[in-house]
C-alpha cells in the first residue's frame, strides 16, 4: 500500500497536468465490428474532449481484451453483454437481455473496478451460419429447423467457442444438432471460406459478420434461446472515469447508436469493400449527427 503524502499546490497542479496529457487508450478485440466500433469511439472522444487517444485495436479474443482492461493496457473497450456473462464471468445462462445487462454491470463493478456503461445497441455474440442455398433447399430459418435437416452437420467453430464448454453443451442440449464429427476449429475468416467451399456446412459466426450482408450466407435464428442475448456496451476502468470527469457524458452520447445491422454494414465497408476503418467510422459519426 502506498503512503499518503501531502502534495504542495504546485506539485498537485503539475500532477493534474500529467494526467491530462496522458493518452486515453481505447481497445478492441480482433474482429472487424469491434475495430470499427472502437475507432468510432476514439474519434468521438477526440472531438468531444480534445484529448489524445491511443488506439489498441487488435487485442485478441474476449479474455485477452478483458485482461488488457484490468491491467491498464487499455482504459476502455467495447464488449457484448452475453459474452461478458458467460466467457468473462462464467455465470449461468440467462435469456432476459435486461437481466444479463444488469448482472454484467454488477460483476464488473464488484470484481473488476470497471464501469459497464449504457448499451450502445444490440450486437454480436454467437450465431450459427449456413449457406443460403442450403437454407433455401431445406427451408431453414431457425436452429429448430436445422435439427430435422436431412444431411448431418459438419460444424466449424472458433477456438473461443469450445473454450467455453457451457456454450457448446447448452447448444447441443437445447437443439441436439446431428453432427458428423466433433466441431472443427478454424480462424473466423477461414470458417467462411470453408463454408463457401463446402468443406463445412455450418459454422459459428456473429450477427455482425460482414459476410451476412451478402446473399451467400444466412444466420439461423436461435429460436429456443441457446445463446445468451448480447448488447454492445463499453467497459471502462473506474479510475479513468474519475481522472477524466467529461468522459462519462461524452460516452453517453453514443448510447443506442449501434444496432446489429449498423455494425454489420460498417464491418462490410471495412472488410469487404476494403475501406479504412477510420474513414468508415468518421462517416458513421457524421450520419449519426455526432460531429
Amino acid at each position: 500500500m502506498q503512503r499518503r503524502e501531502v502534495v504542495a499546490p504546485l506539485a498537485a497542479a503539475a500532477l493534474a497536468g500529467c494526467f491530462r496529457r496522458r493518452p486515453l487508450a481505447v481497445g478492441a478485440k480482433s474482429t472487424t465490428d469491434q475495430t470499427v466500433l472502437a475507432e468510432a469511439v476514439a474519434q468521438h472522444l477526440e472531438q468531444r474532449l480534445g484529448v489524445r487517444i491511443e488506439r489498441r485495436l487488435n487485442l485478441g479474443e474476449t479474455l485477452l481484451a478483458h485482461q488488457a482492461l484490468l491491467t491498464g493496457v487499455v482504459d476502455l473497450y467495447p464488449e457484448y453483454s452475453g459474452l461478458a456473462l458467460t466467457v468473462i464471468f462464467k455465470l449461468p445462462h440467462e435469456s432476459d437481455p435486461a437481466i444479463v445487462f444488469e448482472r454484467v454491470r454488477n460483476e464488473y463493478r464488484i470484481r473488476c473496478a470497471v464501469e459497464w456503461l449504457e448499451a450502445l445497441g444490440s450486437g454480436g455474440g454467437f450465431a450459427l451460419i449456413v449457406r443460403a442455398d442450403d437454407a433455401r433447399r431445406g427451408k431453414l430459418a431457425t436452429l429448430s429447423d436445422a435439427v430435422g435437416y436431412g444431411p448431418r452437420w459438419k460444424l466449424g467453430v472458433v477456438q473461443e467457442f469450445l473454450e467455453q464448454p457451457a456454450l457448446f453443451h447448452r447448444l447441443m442440449s437445447v437443439y441436439a444438432l446431428p453432427l458428423t464429427a466433433a466441431p472443427k476449429i478454424l480462424d473466423p475468416g477461414a470458417l467462411y471460406r470453408a463454408l463457401a467451399a463446402n468443406e463445412l456446412n455450418m459454422v459459428t459466426g456473429s450477427p455482425t459478420d460482414p459476410q451476412l450482408e451478402g446473399a451467400d450466407f444466412q444466420a439461423l435464428e436461435d429460436d429456443r434461446g441457446a445463446f445468451p442475448p448480447c448488447q454492445a456496451a463499453l467497459a471502462v476502468r473506474a479510475e479513468t472515469l474519475r481522472r477524466l470527469p467529461g468522459l462519462r457524458p461524452a460516452l453517453a452520447q453514443l448510447a443506442g447508436k449501434f444496432s446489429t445491422r449498423a455494425l454489420r454494414k460498417l464491418s462490410y465497408q471495412v472488410e469487404i469493400e476494403r475501406r479504412p476503418a477510420a474513414e468508415v467510422a468518421a462517416a458513421f459519426l457524421r450520419q449519426a449527427g455526432l460531429v
